[in-house]
């Protein structure tokens, strides 16, 4: 992995080991959006746990726009107390280890178990944020500006073989098992314990690596920590027109980002809805996918770094339209494979290239909380992105291919956000901030 990392892409005082854990943290939290979320459990939620009711795709969403609705309220307040405080890496233990337990508690959730899946689905959804968020926040400590989207890159693509991985062994035992006739309820439990110790294990190599460089700031020392932040939360809203790039960037973000939230949520239910997917197919579609986004973030990383941030965000977008045209038009397995694939590559890309514009754009001093920020942008789209997907099916009575030609006009809408964008006014901003 170390080969990847070429070491003039570095701040000074960066070692390459250390990018490696910053890395493995992607690697760790994958699976829990792959198998939790993508793969497997939201299957089993609908179809074992709440017995296929007709409310039980919307208790899905409820739970999962409920989940984000909490992340999006809180996490830029989180952002600036781990600035402040200079928390980030202290933070992000506590997160991992609730989001750990949580994924592992999924295990016992059984038949008629509603309430106790959406307990814990809300929380270990909410506590995964929370560290996707606060891991962010360390790219720009670690990477050059001018090497920020290659940096995000290595660690994004590397971030799909840890959910390769978790996937694959899921995989591997949900066949031994259906062999051994077990079922669903007996099997899926598994793979959460599964995903959770891939999780817990992989996170190690990052707190034993990465560093916390932050320094705690005036107010914190006297244990004003969380009163600091907030009273530096309200003057970054009030100072909002003086990162103008960044705020187009937010605007941007929770569209394109509320399209790719219908893919991750609800991909496998198009595919067993509109071209009768069964669950092994999903799981090796879903697999594809991330081999693809492993590729696409990777490479896109250099290419970004080349080309302009903007630029390359924004190709990825076209690239997102190009999905959803190829995914309306599929009548077979076939085409569809290929809308999985390009879906891939624009997944990878398009996460990635918008954690490094964030970076670009979030004052040195200002880290965590210019990506909570981020993060409430995105959490927001996560809420509405699979609603709009789900009010469209409820009004066009099941009308799935209608309902992701929708979704194609969120990434419409996002490549028209990107425009006004000047990268380089945008640097200068976070520039001027005061440390």
């Amino acid at each position: 992995m170390t080969a990847w990392f070429s070491q003039t892409s570095l701040n000074p005082g960066v070692r390459r080991r250390e990018v490696l854990g910053w890395a493995m943290y992607d690697f760790a939290n994958s699976g829990y959006t792959t198998v939790v979320l993508t793969a497997v459990f939201n299957a089993y939620f609908v179809g074992a746990v709440a017995g296929g009711a007709t409310w039980a795709t919307l208790a899905w969403t409820g739970a999962l726009a409920a989940s984000r609705a909490i992340c999006m309220l809180t996490i830029p307040t989180l952002g600036a107390y781990a600035d402040v405080r200079a928390a980030k890496k202290r933070l992000l233990m506590l997160t991992t280890l609730a989001c750990v337990l949580t994924t592992a508690g999924l295990g016992v959730v059984g038949s008629g178990d509603v309430w106790l899946a959406v307990v814990l689905i809300v929380f270990s959804n909410l506590f995964y944020a929370y560290g996707e968020s606060l891991t962010a926040a360390f790219l720009p400590e670690l990477a050059r500006s001018d090497s920020l989207g290659r940096v995000s890159g290595w660690g994004w693509s590397f971030g799909y073989f840890g959910g390769m991985l978790t996937l694959g062994l899921s995989l591997a035992y949900v066949l031994s098992a259906q062999k051994a006739g077990q079922t669903a309820t007996q099997f899926v439990p598994v793979t959460m314990w599964i995903t959770a110790a891939v999780y817990g294990a992989a996170s190690i190599v990052t707190f034993v690596l990465l560093k916390e460089r932050a320094r705690p700031q005036p107010g914190a020392a006297q244990g004003q920590g969380l009163a600091a932040s907030l009273a530096r939360l309200r003057q970054t809203w009030r100072d909002a027109r003086s990162y103008v790039d960044f705020v187009w960037l937010m605007v941007c973000g929770f569209f394109y980002q509320a399209g790719i939230a219908v893919v991750i949520a609800l991909a496998a239910v198009y595919a067993e809805q509109v071209l009768g997917f069964e669950q092994i197919q999903t799981m090796m579609l879903i697999f594809l996918v991330n081999i693809a986004a492993a590729l696409g973030a990777f490479a896109f990383g250099y290419l970004q770094d080349r080309v302009g941030h903007k630029h390359a965000l924004g190709a990825t977008l076209i690239g997102w339209v190009v999905m959803t045209v190829l995914a309306y038009l599929a009548t077979s397995a076939a085409l569809f494979w290929v809308a999985a694939v390009v879906a891939g590559l624009c997944m990878g890309s398009s996460q990635s290239a918008g954690r490094a514009m964030v970076g670009v754009f979030a004052p040195p001093s200002r880290l965590a909380e210019f990506f909570g920020l981020w993060t409430f942008a995105t959490s927001l789209a996560s809420i509405v992105g699979p609603l709009t997907y789900g009010l469209v099916t409820w009004l066009t009575a099941g009308n799935h291919r209608l309902a992701i030609v929708s979704t194609g006009l969120f990434f419409v809408v996002g490549w028209l956000a990107i425009r006004p964008i000047n990268v380089a006014r945008g640097a200068a901003a976070a520039a001027r901030a005061p440390a």
